[in-house]
């Protein structure tokens, strides 16, 4: 397919001039302003401009300066009879690729353009092979989250499902959050889909807890459950390795602290470090809430569920002490939502 061209320039002649040369190359729009320009390019998005520098009304700086504003990824070339180290300067900080000078030739035209064509076509289609590959690698570093969250799961006989379950839960509480402008400079710095993803990690920690302690049908024992609790640190301990062998931060990062701090309790009662109010990162009051529900109305080995009501008000009571009383108010107003993932899910 034909490429478009626009020759944005006042100057008659210099608009002729470049139309002749590249008429039998490419798709050429002359254009006599700036403003014609803009008008044009919300019907037809060129392959790459031409643009003049010295123009009444809006010269080529500002025409450059609103284009990138507009995010438009349209590749400009400055035409100018006047190029000095200032100019030039100005220009490269701006955005545009090259300077033609004025008057310029026929093969001189033609063959510039080729070349940053060529260049511009090279670096879309590298982009567009590198966006696939980060997808496909985003896929795979999901298939593995999923995988090793499963074969967690399994080894803890009493929690089918709870991985996925918690995941929805903490969708409802992030979305509830900031609806109602809660902790929103946190939530919002976050990536959403690294943050729900990572979470279902919290509990991976109990791959390293015997199966003896992980599936006893009674209560444990006061030794049981200390050793029960080390699952908090051997979790940010397996994450940890991992993070030393790879660059990806944001992920492994929220995984750590969603592994680590969903014990924790606002009062500082909690585990491992007895860290209390907004000390305990966003990543463990979410999950505390998101967690302990989930644990409640759902069977195991040592109990049988709780009724929602129950649940509900469990919860409640230990807000401010157990839990965010912010987070722990916001699962109250959406807490119907809560019992449509726990009835279906």
């Amino acid at each position: 397919m034909q490429k478009t061209i626009f020759v944005v320039d006042d100057n008659d002649t210099n608009l002729a001039s470049a139309k002749e040369a590249l008429k039998g190359h490419y798709r050429v729009m002359t254009l006599p302003s700036a403003a014609r320009m803009f008008a044009m390019t919300e019907k037809l998005t060129p392959d790459l401009i031409l643009l003049d520098i010295e123009m009444p009304e809006m010269d080529g700086f500002e025409a450059l300066g609103r284009l990138k504003e507009s995010k438009a990824d349209i590749p400009v070339v400055f035409l100018t009879s006047l190029l000095d180290a200032e100019v030039e300067a100005r220009g490269f900080q701006l955005g545009v690729i090259d300077f033609i000078t004025k008057p310029f030739s026929a093969p001189v035209l033609v063959n510039r353009i080729k070349t940053h064509l060529e260049i511009d076509e090279l670096i879309r289609e590298r982009t567009s092979q590198l966006q696939t590959k980060t997808v496909q690698l985003q896929n795979l570093q999901n298939a593995i989250i999923f995988g090793f969250a499963d074969l967690v799961e399994r080894r803890d006989e009493g929690t089918g499902g709870h991985v996925d379950r918690t995941s929805v839960y903490m969708q409802i509480l992030l979305d509830a959050l900031l609806e109602r402008g809660i902790y929103t400079d946190e939530i919002t710095e976050l990536n959403r889909e690294l943050f729900i993803s990572s979470a279902r990690l919290h509990d991976v920690g109990k791959i390293a807890i015997s199966d003896i302690i992980l599936n006893k049908p009674g209560k444990l024992t006061d030794e049981e459950f200390k050793v029960m609790q080390t699952h908090t640190a051997e979790g940010e301990r397996a994450i940890e390795l991992i993070a030393s062998r790879t660059d990806d931060d944001e992920f492994l990062h929220n995984a750590k602290l969603f592994a680590g701090n969903h014990h924790e309790r606002w009062d500082g009662k909690g585990y491992p470090r007895g860290l209390s109010g907004k000390d305990i990162p966003i990543q463990g009051r979410i999950m505390a809430v998101a967690d302990v529900y989930d644990a409640l109305v759902s069977e195991r080995p040592y109990k049988k569920p709780f009724t929602f009501e129950e649940a509900v008000n469990l919860i409640m009571e230990n807000s401010g002490t157990q839990f965010d009383p912010l987070v722990a108010g916001t699962f109250y107003e959406v807490r119907d939502q809560f019992e449509a993932v726990s009835r279906y899910a």
